[in-house]
C-alpha cells in the first residue's frame, strides 16, 4: 500500500512571525516563517520581505502596494 499524501496549503504548517519594523531592518519578536501584508492580507515569506512602514508597523507585499498605501495616507495628512 502506498503512503498517504496529504495536500495542504504551503503556509498551513508554517507560523506567522511577529516583527518590529526598524529603519532598514526588522527585529523578530516571535519566530515564524511569514508575515501578513498590512494592506492585502497576503502572506509574505520572511526571505521575500522587502517593504514595510516603520511608523505604522506594517509589512507590504510589494512596492506597488507600499506606494499606493503611502499615497492614500499622504492625502489624509
Amino acid at each position: 500500500m502506498p503512503p498517504m499524501v496529504f495536500r495542504t496549503s504551503p503556509l498551513a504548517v508554517q507560523r506567522e512571525a511577529r516583527l518590529r519594523y526598524l529603519d532598514g531592518d526588522y527585529a523578530v519578536i516571535e519566530d515564524g516563517d511569514f508575515v501578513l501584508c498590512g494592506v492585502t492580507g497576503s502572506p509574505i515569506r520572511l526571505e521575500n520581505l522587502k517593504y514595510w512602514n516603520v511608523d505604522r508597523q506594517i509589512a507590504y507585499r510589494d512596492a506597488d502596494v507600499a506606494f499606493a498605501d503611502f499615497l492614500a495616507h499622504a492625502a489624509g495628512k
